[in-house]
């Protein structure tokens, strides 16, 4: 059976340094509250497994979507935005999951870690507006094996 995996780009930030205290502007709350009611209306994310980067706008964004499906936020720490997608994809395979999980991160990681796992290759990756989610379907985490079965940003929404 195909395990979900939706990878998410936090909401909109301000300026600011350092990288990692950034935090969301009104903007980015607001629309990461759009896909977060949008994703609490859906029968197919129950038990939601929610994982953040330990940045702050993405624990931010995490929050807010934690809040609205009523789902714990766990901090992994190898999901920044400058880390390996290929350990990513190890992590992935290394634990079978028996419920959706969610992956609150950066820009270019979720862009490398969507084309790596559709494509095989993390240069194929989407473009990720900020607060957009890509969803994936594999039944393995490796290489190529995903399908991706929906993309989705707060202006689709509106």
């Amino acid at each position: 059976m195909a395990e979900r995996l939706l990878i998410l780009r936090h909401g909109e930030a301000g300026a600011g340094w350092p990288d990692a205290e950034r935090a969301l502007t009104e903007h980015g709350r607001r629309e990461v509250a759009r896909q977060a009611a949008w994703l609490a209306e859906r029968c197919d994310l129950a038990g939601l497994h929610l994982l953040a980067s330990p940045f702050l706008r993405a624990r931010q964004t995490a929050a807010i979507i934690g809040e609205a499906l009523g789902a714990a936020v766990e901090t992994l720490p190898i999901i920044t935005p400058d880390d390996d997608p290929a350990a990513v994809a190890d992590w992935l395979l290394a634990r079978p999951a028996e419920r959706p999980r969610l992956l609150v991160s950066h820009m270019p990681l979720v862009g490398a870690l969507t084309g790596l796992l559709v494509e095989g290759r993390a240069d194929r990756g989407l473009g990720f507006s900020t607060a957009a989610v890509a969803e994936l379907e594999a039944d393995v985490w490796a290489a190529g094996c995903a399908r991706l079965v929906g993309f989705t940003t707060p202006s689709d929404l509106s």
